[in-house]
């Protein structure tokens, strides 16, 4: 997998790279998101939505597990952590090939039904304000995705 990193200094920053990044994504693109608890993971999936022109409040969909936004293309919000079950049928994979953008919170819980080729980001803490944000790539899209964010 190859990999970058980013610092950023302020939710603002984070906000704006994430945002980039929603003007880039295609359908049936996968991002996975992990890392520090409190780090900025749903407000990096705020920032993309709003790249996507979501127009409605993006928040963690923790109890629901699955929500869905309309923008420029669908963006479909997931937070698996409290899936029990890695194997149970959620009919992921019609998110994952469909018309819109996948965001999983927490990928670790459903690694089996993960596609191969995503987008793989980490967040951690440097500071109260300050990021580490790493960017994976695990096939050709998701690879063509970091170098144009890079750019």
């Amino acid at each position: 997998m190859e990999k970058w990193t980013m610092i950023t200094q302020s939710p603002d920053e984070t906000m704006k790279l994430s945002e980039k990044l929603g003007t880039l994504v295609q359908p049936g693109d996968v991002i996975t998101l992990e890392g520090d608890l409190g780090a900025g993971k749903t407000s990096f999936t705020k920032g993309l939505a709003k790249g996507l022109g979501v127009k409605r409040v993006v928040n963690s969909p923790t109890f629901t597990i699955i929500k869905e936004y309309k923008g420029r293309l669908p963006l479909y919000h997931m937070d698996v952590y409290r899936m029990e079950d890695e194997t149970e049928d959620l009919g992921l994979e019609e998110y994952f090939y469909g018309e819109g953008v996948s965001v999983i919170e927490w990928p670790s819980m459903i690694s089996a039904q993960l596609p191969e080729d995503r987008l793989v980001i980490s967040l951690f803490h440097l500071a109260e304000m300050s990021r580490k944000i790493t960017f994976g790539s695990t096939g050709n899209r998701s690879l063509e995705l970091c170098k144009e964010l890079q750019s």
